[in-house]
């Protein structure tokens, strides 16, 4: 008889210390309020064990406390600290860097910028003298009039020094034709005539000369035609 009544009471019992341990033994307890909510079967909650309730902890107001209501839930985590980073196996990388093992993005190609034009030649320095060079000869083509006897013309050239060595004497030779009266090219004869030396370099000089052939060559009805000239110099 004994052993059932204290079967009977033991449930009883277990739950009168459970309620006394919600309102003292988990530590001092908020003034003017009692913990009230559900607690865990018997199953899941033995002595010695710290399980978490499931169910949110409501503080009610007790009889003779001011007006308050605070609702605090277990299941809402805290801040995490670097403790329970460490704990966790929670690693974090400083930022604009790559964590390890993480392949990199591919980097595109470097752009060649083409060279601006004429790199490639050297500018003189400052205050040095460019080297010099050969004196040399262009003609422009001849430009004719014509003179007081039909085997004779005034031929106008224009010498450009393209050097920057002056040319110090030379020759102009001109080629001369003979027309005839139907427009035939009977002949073409050669005359030279000096250069209008010197010609510096890098200038131009213009010469008119009168370019003649025997009067023989020319008849009456014939006339010249000078369209070539050529120069050679020192």
């Amino acid at each position: 008889m004994l052993r059932r009544e204290r079967r009977a009471l033991t449930p009883l019992t277990l739950l009168v210390l459970a309620a006394a341990c919600l309102t003292g033994c988990g530590g001092p307890a908020r003034d003017g309020y009692a913990a009230a909510g559900a607690v865990a079967p018997g199953p899941e909650r033995r002595a010695g064990d710290n399980v978490a309730p499931r169910t949110p902890v409501e503080f009610q107001q007790l009889a003779g406390s001011p007006s308050s209501t605070t609702s605090t839930s277990a299941s809402t985590p805290g801040p995490q600290g670097p403790a329970d980073s460490a704990r966790s196996g929670a690693t974090t990388t400083p930022p604009g860097t790559t964590p390890p093992g993480t392949a990199e993005p591919p980097q595109p190609p470097p752009v060649a910028t083409p060279p601006a034009p004429g790199a490639g030649t050297p500018a003189p320095k400052p205050g040095t003298t460019p080297p010099a060079t050969p004196a040399k000869l262009t003609l422009s083509p001849p430009t004719r009039t014509p003179a007081a006897e039909r085997w004779c013309e005034n031929v106008t050239v224009a010498f450009t020094n393209t050097g920057t060595t002056p040319t110090r004497s030379g020759t102009a030779s001109f080629a001369t034709h003979i027309i005839g009266a139907l427009g035939i090219d009977w002949a073409t004869i050669t005359t030279t005539q000096p250069l209008p030396a010197p010609i510096p370099g890098g200038t131009t000089k213009t010469q008119t000369y009168t370019v003649c052939v025997e009067p023989w060559r020319v008849p009456l009805g014939m006339h010249i035609e000078t369209r070539t000239a050529t120069a050679t110099w020192t």
